[in-house]
């Protein structure tokens, strides 16, 4: 059964997301989605383009997806958009 991890990209620098998803490879995922929201996304791109480029030139890039989510704040009093993606790798056979 094919096996997919999700690495969500946040404030850490960019070299922590590519060893999360080098490592969820190694540990037999199929696939890696690589989700990001707001300012983060470009450093989800970054991510995708230094696992395929640099460290695992087998893999592809399967799918790219953007939107918008609607975020709640945190008090509770509404909620606001946010731009996101969604990048889909995968390992070549």
């Amino acid at each position: 059964m094919p096996q997919e991890n999700t690495i969500l990209v946040g404030k850490k620098p960019p070299m922590n997301y590519v060893l999360a998803c080098l490592t969820a490879f190694h540990e037999g995922a199929d696939e890696v989605l690589i989700k990001a929201r707001g300012m983060s996304i470009s450093k989800a791109v970054d991510v995708a383009e230094t696992v395929k480029n640099k460290f695992m030139p087998q893999a592809s890039i399967n799918e790219v997806n953007i939107g918008t989510d609607e975020v709640l704040l945190k008090e509770g009093t509404g909620t606001k958009r946010a731009s996101s993606i969604m990048i889909r790798i995968s390992k070549t056979k």
